[in-house]
């Protein structure tokens, strides 16, 4: 058996109120608020890498519009009753709705009728209404965030009846934001139910004649996407999403192989944060090897408070998947480390298919100062075992993982709030840098900004600095992918996985208490910033306010690189004590 004091006690982690994840008994079902329908299938999907990259398609301009017609000259074939404008969360339970489900979808007439049929009533789904406006084209409607009338941009739904010769128009007509990746030659993702069973084969990249740009002349501004596709199968069920999905029930079944695992059970417990306003349970681990808890520091990461991020699952799954394994480098870091673990922050919203919100009607990741618990019980709850640890240890990292729609690559948001002195100014930036010296392909440090901006104040990234943790991050993964080194093509799940084997290789030279790669990016930080004011080396820039070290960046600079010296310079391992304490870690250059 585990330990208790590391995983409750000292640390201050609840007690085990809900039920919790058991290899013996199925995951309880999501709990849905009283307005979702919610069909009885259970919708899953494999894994799978395409064997090749799947290139970015040609960047269509922005000011083209199809000829796409109105839904006033097509025909509704699907219709889901909106939740009524100005209503709020009341209740809620497992399958929704209760009593028998309507039918949104318009019946077929008769073999011969090419109508696809839509749905969308499942976990994560989000499409409000389907219009036929030609034989084989579809103006699209997404349901806003619930209890909101905005936020469009994550849309995952099903159509069923599909024929594979004809070419398909879909547009999507009420997306939120100006810019998107798909203006830059990202693709939809498809998943054809036949080739999953077949040969093995899941998401991938489809879609040509792909634009977006603004749909008219209303206010609020709505954008649309329009691109073409042909099926690969006739009769096939497919699927289109904006990204990857990964579910509240993906996480639950991840926690319960979790839990029947003999092994991983020595170092990893699994607790209740908290419940969200639905009642779903937001689940807290805690990672460590039990001896030596005492002196150890802390590291505090957490995932998906924006529900249409999925990419920020599939990154914290490949951190996971690394630290719970039998790597030399993931037993160091679990004798070295404590970490807490919230791998999906705001499970209400992912369940129902929001893009950025909770059942509140607001975005989490803007509530951390303010947050009340009954509201963002998540948030509350996240800061509050902050503020418990902090009381006891260091925590040398809080980082939170977030996906980007009008960005391509990783990157991270950091806190220089400008005043302090030139050698912390210059810790901030050290851990991105590092990060994109072990992922050159995927991470991009010229596109990491730290200026604190006050419509930011209320993330968890400055909450957290304000708190003291100096050290703490927003790492923003891109919805299509990297355009570094000889790379221009979409991440595949296995890239957003290797990014958490990335984050914690970094963190073991971040804390390598040998100082060759510290001082090595310490100085690269300080001659890129030199570079950008125009000073000479060793003048020192603690003077200069982050708005002027941001307003000088160039997305052409770079870090100053010394190819193949990073990889040769040894991380060394900290030294040993016949006491089971870590405690010499702490003389690391943190």
């Amino acid at each position: 058996p585990v330990p208790s004091a590391w995983h409750r006690g000292s640390l201050g982690e609840p007690r085990d109120l809900f039920a919790l994840p058991s290899a013996r008994r199925p995951p309880p079902p999501p709990r849905w608020p009283v307005e979702c329908e919610v069909i009885k299938e259970t919708i899953e999907h494999i894994e799978w890498v395409p064997p090749e990259p799947e290139p970015f398609c040609q960047p269509m301009g922005r000011e083209w519009a199809p000829a796409t017609l109105g839904e006033e000259q097509g025909t509704v074939v699907y219709h889901l009753s909106p939740v009524p404008p100005g209503s709020c969360f009341t209740r809620a339970r497992v399958g929704g709705a209760p009593g028998p489900l309507s039918s949104p979808a318009a019946p077929l007439e008769g073999p011969q009728d090419t109508t696809l049929l839509f749905e969308s009533r499942f976990e994560s789904g989000n499409l409000q209404k389907a219009v036929k406006v030609g034989p084989y084209e579809y103006v699209l409607t997404l349901r806003p965030d619930l209890y909101t009338a905005k936020h469009t941009q994550w849309f995952y739904f099903r159509v069923q009846n599909t024929r594979r010769d004809p070419l398909y128009r879909f547009t999507i007509a009420n997306l939120a934001k100006p810019k998107s990746l798909y203006g830059e030659g990202m693709r939809p993702l498809l998943y054809s139910q036949r080739d999953a069973q077949s040969r093995g084969v899941g998401w991938r990249r489809v879609g040509t004649d792909i634009h977006y740009y603004r749909g008219g002349r209303e206010e609020p501004a709505a954008f649309r996407l329009s691109w073409t596709v042909r099926f690969p199968h006739d009769g096939d069920t497919c699927f289109f999403a904006h990204s990857y999905p990964y579910t509240y029930s993906d996480l639950q079944r991840y926690l319960r192989a979790l839990a029947g695992d003999p092994v991983c059970s020595q170092y990893c417990a699994v607790r209740a944060l908290c419940r969200s306003l639905a009642g779903n349970t937001i689940y807290l681990l805690t990672i460590t090897s039990p001896a030596g808890a005492v002196a150890k520091r802390v590291v505090v990461l957490s995932a998906r408070a924006h529900p249409g991020e999925s990419g920020s699952s599939w990154a914290m799954r490949g951190f996971l998947d690394f630290l719970l394994s039998a790597h030399p480098d993931a037993r160091l870091l679990r004798r070295l480390f404590v970490f807490k673990v919230v791998p999906m922050l705001n499970p209400d919203g992912v369940v129902v298919g929001n893009s950025r919100c909770s059942l509140a009607g607001r975005d989490p990741n803007r509530a951390y100062g303010t947050a009340l618990q009954g509201s963002f019980p998540g948030v509350w709850h996240l800061r509050a075992m902050v503020e418990r640890v902090l009381a006891e240890r260091e925590v040398v990292l809080y980082c939170d993982f977030h996906g980007h729609s009008r960005k391509n690559n990783v990157f991270m948001y950091g806190c220089d709030g400008g005043g302090a002195g030139t050698r912390l100014r210059l810790h901030q930036r050290v851990f991105p840098l590092m990060l994109s010296k072990n992922a050159p392909d995927k991470f991009s440090f010229p596109s990491c900004k730290f200026k604190v901006q006050k419509s930011k104040a209320g993330t968890g990234r400055v909450v957290m600095w304000r708190m003291g943790v100096s050290n703490s991050y927003t790492m923003e993964v891109a919805f299509g992918g990297s355009t570094l080194g000889r790379r221009n093509s979409h991440f595949t799940v296995e890239d957003l996985k290797s990014l958490g084997y990335h984050l914690c290789d970094t963190l073991l030279d971040f804390c390598d208490p040998h100082p060759a790669k510290f001082q090595q990016c310490l100085s690269e930080v300080d001659a890129l910033l030199q570079q950008r004011l125009g000073r000479e080396p060793g003048s020192g820039w603690s003077d200069v306010s982050p708005s002027e070290l941001e307003s000088r960046y160039s997305p052409a600079q770079g870090p100053c690189r010394a190819p193949g010296c990073w990889r040769g310079l040894r991380r060394s391992s900290p030294p040993h004590s016949t006491s089971g304490s870590d405690s010499s870690v702490s003389d690391g250059p943190p």
